[in-house]
């Protein structure tokens, strides 16, 4: 049967015919709608874990315990996971384990564009990259095969315009696997004497994987010129076929690690002049030098951000074509927190007091933002407590009762409990504020170990922040409503002057949840308005200034009230309908 599929529902599908059972992954975005659609399978068992290392483990016990098993991360992702992948290498599995890393060129929702493929090749592993939604669908049943037969974890990279764009796909029926678990301590506890005995199979497995790279059907030969020849992989495959349709000869890489040495040598000998296309890295291109091959690549295109066609066809002095022009400029519309999102309040609060605000990854890092512009630091998944910890402890009274560290609650439970440990532990005067919104917000509305749902929606454990942030040995633990700004200035003050470690819990749920029930929308009386734009000081999307007065977007109004509370004028006043 032919559907259309997204990427990642062809990864999905591709796990659903191979035979999986159990799927963990931790939500970033552009991997996951994976998950998502793997749920959607009965037969499979699918969590969201707490932060991808656990997910990884889990997904390794379950390949351990003999079924075909999965995870999904982003690139930053991978970086989290990658203490278990790299001694997974070493332990190898029982039945298949496939992991998904997906990479993000151009950061449409990241901090970073690291490329994914260093990862497999320090961590040794075969990694292999589909380059449409049909190939994201075999390359995943191919991924079992081949992490069953070389007894390794598979990395399968997918970028966010494989992930995220439609192409046919061909269903077939999914295949059951299962394997009995053998006790086997030599191969998979890795104390240092066993650790030394598994680390040469792994480099004579590295060889076996470049003898399968030779011959492997995803690695095929287009040859359809002896004047060009472009080595290519992943969506770069699409741009350079667009491009040159037949005009050019094609080495296309499925699997980009390891590489092959005699296919590659041998495609160079059939053309003149031999070209990469790869975003980012040059990865292929120094393997390629490396064979002693005179190759074009980053001499011609850039390794920053993500490729297009037009892009490519200038650098190889040829045209796409000619586009649409436009008379006008048209205006750059950067993210901004939703209308009624319960971290404006809070950040306007902190912005007033003019505090130093070390930030996290979610959606709230829009607190950097003008015109809230509170937000001065933001690295990755739970770095905001840990950060505020090392810049008090050098600071002191100079930073203590001023400085705030703010985090989500879905971060907070991936890496964050940590960070506050360590203030627990070390004892530095830090305050840390959970911008706890009752979901995963960023990447969609997934649930965490906090709303007291699963993946499914239904009824699931619970973790009580209050009681497990006051267990980890924080006295001071106050909760507020970020829409009551008197409430949160009152309290930011009282614990930014308190001489210990403190930790507010800001709750109000995401005003985007479908089970939230909002307040009529607001309206402006122009008669009370007097112009002065201190509504305009929280950046709400709703509000906006007409003929010198305020007005109000119903459609986008939920009725929070946060803007009435800065008004001099109480100018305004509820519509009283939904």
């Amino acid at each position: 049967m032919k559907e259309l599929m997204l990427g990642n529902k062809a990864i999905a599908r591709g796990l659903f015919e191979a035979g999986v059972c159990f799927v963990s992954s931790y939500p970033g975005t552009p991997s996951t709608e994976i998950t998502e659609e793997a749920v959607k399978y009965n037969e499979i068992y699918c969590e969201w874990a707490p932060n991808e290392k656990v997910a990884m483990e889990s997904a390794f016990g379950a390949s351990l315990a003999g079924r075909r098993s999965f995870c999904a991360q982003k690139h930053v992702g991978l970086n989290v996971s990658a203490d278990p992948l790299y001694t997974m290498s070493y332990t190898g599995i029982n039945a298949g384990l496939v992991i998904v890393v997906a990479d993000d060129a151009g950061m449409h929702s990241s901090q970073n564009e690291q490329d994914s493929r260093h990862h497999a090749i320090a961590a040794k592993v075969p990694m292999l990259e589909p380059s449409d939604s049909s190939e994201a669908l075999e390359f995943t049943k191919l991924a079992y095969e081949l992490s069953e037969k070389f007894d390794t974890p598979v990395l399968i990279k997918m970028c966010t315009r494989v992930a995220h764009s439609q192409s046919i796909v061909e269903t077939s029926e999914r295949e059951e696997f299962q394997k009995n678990y053998v006790k086997d301590i030599s191969k998979y506890v890795m104390m240092p004497g066993n650790a030394k005995k598994r680390h040469p199979i792994v480099e004579a497995r590295t060889k076996a994987l470049i003898e399968y790279a030779e011959k492997a059907p995803i690695n095929r030969v287009e040859l359809n010129s002896d004047e060009i020849g472009i080595i290519t992989a992943s969506t770069s495959y699409q741009y350079v076929k667009e491009i040159f349709g037949n005009e050019a000869s094609i080495l296309k890489l499925g699997m980009t690690n390891p590489l092959p040495i005699d296919l590659i040598k041998n495609f160079a000998s059939k053309v003149k002049k031999l070209f990469v296309v790869e975003e980012l890295d040059p990865i292929i291109e120094n393997h390629v030098k490396s064979l002693g091959l005179k190759v074009w690549g980053s001499n011609i295109l850039p390794r920053i951000d993500e490729f297009s066609q037009n892009q490519i066809a200038e650098a190889f002095g040829k045209k796409v074509s000619e586009g649409i022009s436009l008379d006008e400029n048209i205006p750059v519309r950067p993210p901004v927190m939703c209308a009624g999102c319960p971290h404006r309040g809070l950040f306007y609060t902190l912005n007033k007091n003019k505090c130093t605000v070390l930030g996290d990854i979610g959606c709230y890092t829009l607190g950097a933002v003008p015109p809230l512009s509170a937000i001065e630091m933001t690295l990755c998944m739970g770095a905001s407590i840990g950060a505020a910890h090392g810049f008090n402890k050098i600071l002191g009274k100079l930073s203590e009762n001023k400085t705030v560290a703010v985090i989500g609650d879905s971060t907070f439970m991936h890496s964050g409990m940590t960070g506050l440990a360590n203030v627990a532990y070390n004892q530095s005067n830090s305050t840390v504020i959970i911008l706890d919104n009752s979901i995963t917000g960023m990447t969609g509305h997934q649930q965490n170990p906090t709303t007291g749902f699963n993946i499914k929606g239904d009824p699931a454990g619970k973790i009580n922040l209050e009681a497990l942030v006051k267990s980890m040995g924080i006295n001071r633990v106050r909760v507020i409503d970020p829409y009551n700004l008197k409430e949160c200035n009152e309290v930011i003050k009282e614990e930014l002057s308190a001489d210990e470690p403190s930790v507010i819990i800001s709750r109000r749920p995401c005003a985007l949840l479908k089970y939230v029930k909002h307040n009529p929308p607001l309206k402006v009386d122009s008669e009370k308005c007097i112009g002065c734009k201190s509504c305009m000081k929280i950046g709400c999307p709703a509000i906006s200034m007409k003929n010198g007065k305020a007005t109000v977007d119903s459609t986008q109004c939920v009725g929070c009230g946060v803007c009435s509370q800065l008004c001099p004028k109480k100018a305004f006043e509820s519509t009283g309908e939904n």
